[in-house]
């Protein structure tokens, strides 16, 4: 019986949310994924199916991480079989990418097939002097091969693929293939998937255990298609899928694949405040404060959560008047949170009175005022009395008063509103 780890999407280097603290969650994820499901479950192999690196072109301390987990396997004598995905792969007629470099220096072995010239040897045995190969069998009973990263290409590499495979010499008796793309069907607004029929060219080649990459959500088909997910979240919308490491199992009896999910992840609380439109601009933020501080709270770990705050509904304040970035920084200061992501969907409230049958221009006018200031924050509480001022001012207008009697009408109003009193001053109109 073999044992081995199937990982993929690990994207060390991810650099998205401006914190040093997220790009280290993906090598914390990875090295404590390595540790407990391969060193301490002594696998005999490990199994990379594309995106090791977030971005081709890497920084310094990102190759340092890829090094250090991948010299503990080789300290450990554990090999590691890898692919490169889109995010790692090499560029067209460019020669050498990390993944090689990484390869050269023996700590990993880069199984690519020949797509070019020499595609008649498609598939040829690793060769430890060279480095390079597009296959590999290992003393524990299993054949590995790799894939290139083949994009809308990919239908009619499988089928090339398939056909190489055929024409290879016997070898163990199990066969897994590594390769980086997605299934249809798994997650939406996903173009270029590919249809299960389309893989079956390998299952009728020989392949027993498809190892893919690519979508980071966690899904198996058939018993031979294993897809893990990525090991941390790359954004919140990620993290309500299922996603891990595959601890596999190869024996006469078939495959039996875990999916494992204890080790390190960032906690992702996402929360939804739905304002009603009648509160105030700054109760509407103190009560969003409250709830965030209540959702973060639950998770009184060591790491610290990122938290995602939606804010729908409806205001009845102009909507520009919240300063989502001072809100931000409030709620990051108010609780344990790395990061605070706040997406603002609001509405102004928009009150529309409905008008009865016979109402005559006067009622209708009193209706159309009150539905003004009901949507204004400062003015609702007492749009009933400040729309009979209104009219009042309006009629006054009309008849000709002069500019100094508006203006200590409007004062009046204003003072109506501060104040509260009981009864509207009464006023009289000459025309």
């Amino acid at each position: 019986m073999a044992k081995f780890l199937h990982i993929a999407d690990i994207h060390l280097g991810f650099d998205r949310y401006d914190t040093p603290e997220r790009t280290k969650d993906f090598f914390r994820a990875l090295q404590t994924v390595l540790d407990r499901y391969a060193i301490q479950a002594k696998v005999d192999f490990v199994a990379i199916a594309g995106d090791l690196f977030e971005h081709r072109n890497i920084k310094p301390a990102t190759l340092n991480q890829a090094q250090v987990c991948l010299q503990a396997l080789k300290n450990a004598n554990i090999p590691v079989l890898a692919i490169e995905g889109n995010h790692d792969n090499r560029p067209y007629g460019t020669r050498t990418s990390w993944l090689k470099y990484l390869s050269e220096w023996d700590l990993l072995k880069l199984l690519e097939p020949n797509d070019g010239a020499d595609a008649e040897n498609r598939l040829t045995p690793w060769n430890e002097t060279t480095r390079s190969g597009g296959y590999i069998d290992l003393s524990c009973g299993v054949r590995v091969i790799g894939s290139n990263w083949y994009g809308a290409t990919a239908p009619r590499a499988i089928e090339l693929l398939a056909d190489a495979i055929t024409k290879l010499p016997a070898g163990p008796d199990h066969t897994v293939l590594l390769f980086h793309h997605g299934l249809e069907g798994q997650v939406s607004r996903y173009a270029g998937a590919l249809r299960y029929t389309e893989l079956l060219p390998l299952k009728q080649a020989g392949v027993d255990y498809l190892a893919l990459g690519h979508i980071h959500k966690q899904y198996a088909v058939e018993g031979w298609v294993f897809n893990p997910g990525s090991l941390e979240a790359n954004n919140v919308e990620e993290s309500r899928y299922p996603r891990g490491a595959y601890l596999v199992d190869l024996s006469a009896q078939g495959v039996e694949a875990q999916l494992q999910t204890d080790y390190f992840h960032r906690p992702i609380v996402r929360l939804e405040v739905v304002a009603k439109g009648q509160e105030s601009l700054d109760q509407l933020t103190q009560m969003v404060l409250d709830r965030a501080i209540a959702a973060v709270a639950q998770h009184q770990g060591d790491t610290a959560p990122i938290l995602e705050l939606r804010l729908t509904g409806q205001v009845g304040f102009d909507r520009l008047e919240l300063d989502t970035r001072r809100l931000q920084n409030t709620i990051k200061a108010a609780c344990n949170a790395l990061v605070v992501l706040i997406k603002y969907d609001v509405e102004d409230v928009a009150y529309q009175t409905p008008l009865g049958d016979g109402q005559n221009r006067g009622e209708i006018e009193q209706s159309i005022f009150e539905d003004m200031l009901t949507a204004h924050r400062d003015y609702k509480t007492r749009a009933s009395d400040l729309a009979r001022g209104l009219s009042d001012l309006k009629d006054r207008q009309l008849a000709g008063a002069d500019e100094v009697a508006l203006y200590n009408l409007v004062e009046t109003l204003l003072e109506l509103n501060q104040a509260e009193p009981a009864t509207m001053p009464e006023t009289q109109v000459e025309y």
